[in-house]
């Protein structure tokens, strides 16, 4: 099954909320699918700088219904909501809240947390990934029941959730899609079981960004992360949505001599960088080359690029969205 590409941009720091609200009306405009936030908390800092992180100024669940509000058919996704920053039943209703409140219009994404300084700087323990990922699977597993309006009688390990029925149920049939994200090999076949979209990332077990999850993310270790996703997913591999962060984005005639500069200053080799999927870099009529040669041998159909390169990208959104 070939499925059509959908784009996606994704905000860290607005300065104000003139701005995020424009950046949402123009993402809608240039024809991308999804406005995405992620769920980070610390602000500038010895945390920041140890995680190698960028600055996000806007907490995720606000901007999304700020965005929400501020257009009229995007999706507002999550990308991903980390899990143990949130009240399990608290997350859920307002992800609901969003999605009746935007018309249907919520994307939810889960992860099982990776940022180990965040964890420290915010006084939340960092536990084992698996804990971690077994509290996800029953975050996931309830927000679907939350989601269709379920009676909730759940006394899970992690999540509790009883003598209720969840309300507002979503107006999506059968709810909003869920994105699971990660680069590990569990959260990777669990999220082939559970998913309706999977995020493909780096494997950020080191608890920053740096050479070890980027190095996870070319084109070799990509295609064993996709094996592990089909491992999880069994017959049910087909109907998955693989998403990928276009991280490395630049839109260029100097293609060769962008990416030799770009690939010194991540430690890659030129033509390692050239085929990192979550690289692209050259023209426009390169990048939809590369874009079709990726979803032909990865699956890949779901690309997301940050907003600073939201203006430069709406070329191939505008060739490609759809095909």
């Amino acid at each position: 099954m070939t499925r059509p590409f959908r784009f996606g941009c994704q905000g860290y720091s607005p300065n104000d909320r003139n701005e995020w609200t424009d950046t949402a009306r123009r993402a809608e405009d240039l024809g991308y699918s999804t406005l995405f936030v992620a769920d980070h908390y610390f602000g500038p800092g010895s945390a920041m700088e140890e995680a190698n992180h960028p600055l996000q100024t806007v907490a995720c669940i606000p901007a999304m219904m700020a965005a929400a509000d501020a257009t009229a058919s995007i999706k507002i996704g999550s990308r991903v909501i980390c899990v143990d920053y949130h009240h399990p039943v608290v997350l859920a209703k307002e992800l609901a809240t969003i999605d009746l409140l935007s018309d249907g219009r919520l994307e939810a994404g889960f992860g099982a947390g990776w940022v180990a300084s965040e964890y420290a700087a915010m006084g939340i323990p960092m536990d084992r990934p698996g804990v971690r990922i077994d509290r996800m699977i029953e975050v996931v597993e309830m927000s679907r029941r939350f989601f269709a309006g379920d009676d909730l009688d759940l006394d899970g390990e992690h999540v509790t959730a009883r003598d209720m029925r969840a309300v507002p149920m979503s107006p999506q049939d059968g709810g909003p899609r869920i994105m699971l994200g990660g680069g590990s090999p569990r959260v990777l076949r669990v999220a082939g079981q559970l998913a309706d979209i999977v995020s493909v990332n780096f494997d950020n077990s080191a608890g920053k960004i740096g050479d070890h999850g980027i190095g996870s993310g070319t084109a070799d270790g990509t295609a064993q992360k996709l094996e592990w996703i089909r491992e999880g997913a069994g017959e049910r591999f087909e109907d998955l949505e693989i998403e990928i962060g276009a991280y490395f984005t630049t839109v260029t005639n100097q293609t060769d001599a962008t990416t030799a500069g770009m690939a010194g200053a991540l430690n890659l080799k030129p033509e390692v960088l050239a085929a990192h999927p979550h690289t692209l870099i050259g023209s426009v009529d390169e990048i939809c080359e590369k874009l079709e040669q990726r979803r032909a041998e990865l699956g890949i159909s779901y690309v997301t690029v940050g907003v600073s390169v939201m203006e430069d990208f709406a070329a191939v959104v505008e060739k490609m969205a759809g095909t």
